[in-house]
């Protein structure tokens, strides 16, 4: 119980900024927001997870992908089309007119027979059963990511040339979920999905139901990442990040211990996109490509890429900032949004959780030594201060 409490917990501090923000998304959200605004926030929180992986990789790895948005799209697209293939198992259950028999190759998915493909392409066979869909939603990115770690890391590719190496990859799927538009979609995507196992994913209580499974799911993500980070990998990975040198002089292999994390990251990226298709109901390759990947690392940063917790503020203040901005000034939110990130990059370089940990916490201390008890803290203080050219020994 005190190893769970030290290494998933993270202590006294991380265990009550977890308590914080799981209040906040299964209390206080769901009962402050309607329908629409829920869902909506389920969208946002799906786009933590890749936050959340990016912590792991980049803020204590040191390894910065710019093309993560193709791992949580993989993931995406692996779910979207077991649902699609439902679609068209019920419209071919439905048929009953001998003219829409005709028109229509029934049991594949709308946008095959419309690209004149007459039978499914054998790589699509997996997404009949839901099972096997989850599986290779966790599959496929994995996979990828092993190879292109493998790849990269075995030749000590680092730094700004494996970010330029990522972001060619996003435009690299993006162009081939456009051009094979028979099989993925094209540039409209895997739309128009209903069901998953008959359960109609589009009704107020599977929102609800969605919207919990979700945000469980990126807590338990979290406490995952937390494990490994307090773990002897974690403190190899952040000393990898400092001094690469010293510790493979030491006799550790550092490309196993960068590309675990770099899998690590797309497995709960995907996760995360599979819950996206499912909470918004499509997946398109805009979704994949280099724009929403740099948006991906916008929200580790603007939340501290050293804090998990912090990441999943970050996600959603820039997600709701990016509604709300669009709402009230449709004409010029780009500006403002673009402004938001400028400050906060210039003036507070580890994000909210930075603001908390230089601001927030220092007033609660001063406070807290007035009273016998402390204030307790909302951000996730467990995570290792930035200190440049310093191994970091302890993770904590």
């Amino acid at each position: 119980m005190s190893k769970f409490y030290n290494v998933f917990l993270g202590g006294k501090s991380g265990a009550i900024g977890l308590g914080i923000l799981a209040a906040l998304l299964l209390v206080v959200f769901p009962m402050a927001l309607d329908v629409f605004r829920l869902n909506l926030m389920a969208k946002y929180l799906s786009y933590a997870f890749v936050a959340i992986g990016l912590v792991v990789c980049w803020g204590h790895g040191g390894i910065l992908s710019l093309g993560q948005g193709v791992f949580w799209g993989l993931g995406g697209y692996c779910i979207a089309a077991f649902l699609k293939l439902e679609a068209a198992r019920n419209i071919a259950l439905e048929a009953t007119s001998d003219q829409m028999k005709a028109l229509t190759t029934l049991g594949l998915p709308d946008f095959m027979d419309w690209n004149q493909i007459t039978e499914l392409p054998w790589f699509w066979y997996g997404f009949k059963s839901l099972p096997v869909s989850i599986i290779l939603m966790f599959v496929v990115p994995s996979v990828l990511a092993y190879l292109l770690g493998t790849a990269i890391f075995k030749r000590r590719v680092a730094g700004v040339y494996f970010a330029i190496i990522t972001q060619a990859l996003a435009w690299i799927m993006e162009m081939l979920f456009v051009t094979r538009q028979g099989w993925t979609g094209g540039i409209n995507g895997i739309t128009d999905l209903r069901t998953m196992w008959g359960w109609d994913i589009r009704t107020t209580s599977a929102q609800y139901t969605l919207y919990f499974t979700t945000s469980v799911l990126l807590l338990a993500c979290i406490l995952v990442c937390r494990g490994i980070l307090n773990s002897k990998l974690g403190r190899l990975l952040v000393a990898l990040r400092d001094e690469e040198d010293r510790v493979r002089f030491s006799g550790y292999d550092a490309a196993n211990i960068k590309r675990f994390a770099f899998v690590v990251a797309a497995i709960i990226s995907a996760l995360g996109g599979g819950l996206f298709v499912m909470n918004v109901g499509f997946m398109s390759p805009k979704l994949v490509t280099i724009e929403p990947s740099i948006y991906m690392v916008i929200f580790c940063a603007v939340g501290g890429r050293m804090s998990l917790i912090g990441a999943v503020y970050g996600a959603l203040v820039v997600q709701f900032g990016r509604t709300w901005f669009s709402e009230q000034y449709p004409a010029m939110w780009y500006f403002l949004m673009g402004g938001v990130f400028i400050v906060v990059t210039r003036y507070f370089p580890n994000g909210l959780a930075g603001i908390y940990d230089d601001y927030v916490a220092p007033l609660f201390k001063k406070l807290g030594s007035r009273r016998p008890k402390a204030v307790a803290s909302g951000f996730d203080s467990t995570a290792p201060a930035i200190v440049p050219n310093t191994v970091n020994t302890t993770g904590n």
